[in-house]
């Protein structure tokens, strides 16, 4: 097959596949029942966002080289063709046939009648009753958590998914450059997310999995809000995370800015937020464990007795993303020991709220471990506070 709109050769594809079968013997699974689209782009090219509300799976044997089947409702069927290099594409019609039972005839076809069958358990895309459905079709086979294991795969990117997230983060440059341009008194947070928006789109940039999050003043301790239709003021802090999107590639910008003169507490703040974030990307190196890197940007903060105001994991990965997410399987967090390899792509961010004096700072952005080191992709990053409009 040579669809029409392939993000990547179908040698790419049959590459990931054996890598995945030999994970997935490796950690005792006879095959998968894959639910998740980011699995199904990284894997089969498949490109849609339906997941989340029609079921679609994609199966194959860990223990054979069968190409795996693909299972979609019969409306996605367009989409399949124009994307995937599959060519046993099975559909049902929504209601009507139980897709469940399609899907179990497919495994038993790939030799999964019974064993151990990983599935995206922690996936967006399995509802509590899509889960117990399957289970119950797939039964005597077990069915298994393969999150860790299909997401693992994605860690480290091809030469071919840098291009794609450069591109991702040229789109988010541009809307950060918006940003700059088009803040004023005045303007809504809607208004300022819409200029920003649009100008990615017009750049090329594809749908983005999460709402742009953007916020002012009091509302900047809120470090998820999205924009509502209130006037930015003169002295406010602004913060801003969003994303640029190339075939599903996404690039994260994260900023706070000031908007005219801001309070010396303010500055305070984002000199704290600044040196925390420093300090957590001087930590990182190959080898390096993810708790050790987050411990490490905590610590200009308990120097300045606000290291309770840090209210969220230091980084994630990123990469292949769908709504309503785009967080990877890697977490850098003291919570977590796994350690950075060249190759990987992550988001990294300090933040900092301090809700009883309406104050929140958050500030980083997309960064790849190289060879070479560090490399920033897009976002505000280690600079001092940016203040327009003075």
């Amino acid at each position: 097959m040579n669809p029409a709109f392939a993000a990547f050769a179908e040698s790419e594809h049959r590459e990931r596949l054996a890598r995945a079968r030999a994970a997935l013997r490796e950690a005792g699974f006879d095959g998968c029942v894959s639910v998740a689209p980011e699995t199904h782009f990284y894997l089969a090219g498949y490109d849609a966002w339906v997941a989340v509300n029609s079921p679609q799976a994609l199966v194959f044997s860990a223990k054979d080289d069968r190409a795996p089947s693909l299972v979609l409702r019969d409306c996605d069927r367009p989409m399949a063709d124009e994307t995937t290099w599959l060519s046993d594409i099975r559909s049902y019609r929504l209601n009507a046939e139980d897709h469940c039972a399609l899907i179990a005839e497919v495994a038993a076809e790939h030799g999964l009648g019974r064993g151990r069958i990983a599935v995206e358990i922690q996936s967006y895309a399995l509802t509590y009753a899509y889960g117990c459905a399957l289970a119950e079709a797939l039964a005597p086979a077990e069915i298994a958590d393969g999150t860790a294991v299909l997401g693992g795969l994605r860690l480290l990117k091809s030469p071919a998914e840098m291009a794609y997230i450069r591109e991702a983060a040229r789109f988010a440059e541009s809307g950060l450059d918006t940003a700059r341009r088009t803040l004023r008194p005045g303007i809504s947070e809607i208004a300022l997310a819409g200029a920003v928006e649009g100008e990615m789109r017009r750049a090329g940039c594809d749908y983005w999995a999460i709402p742009t999050e953007l916020a002012a003043g009091p509302r900047g301790t809120a470090m998820h809000a999205t924009p509502r239709d209130r006037a930015i003021e003169s002295g406010e802090l602004v913060h801003m995370e969003f994303a640029g999107v190339a075939r599903r590639y996404h690039a994260v910008a994260l900023h706070t800015v000031a908007l005219g003169r801001p309070s010396s507490r303010a500055r305070d703040l984002y000199a704290a937020t600044r040196a925390s974030l420093a300090a957590g990307i001087a930590a990182i190196r190959p080898g390096a464990p993810v708790c050790d890197v987050e411990d490490a940007c905590l610590e200009p903060l308990r120097r300045e007795g606000i290291e309770g105001g840090f209210k969220m994991r230091f980084g994630y990965g990123i990469g292949i993303a769908y709504p309503p997410i785009w967080l990877e399987s890697l977490q850098i967090s003291r919570d977590f020991d796994t350690r950075l390899e060249p190759g990987m792509v992550f988001v990294l961010h300090a933040g900092v709220d301090l809700m009883e004096e309406g104050l929140g700072v958050v500030q980083g952005g997309t960064y790849a471990l190289t060879e070479s080191g560090l490399e920033q992709l897009v976002g505000g990053g280690d600079v001092a506070l940016e203040v327009i409009g003075a």
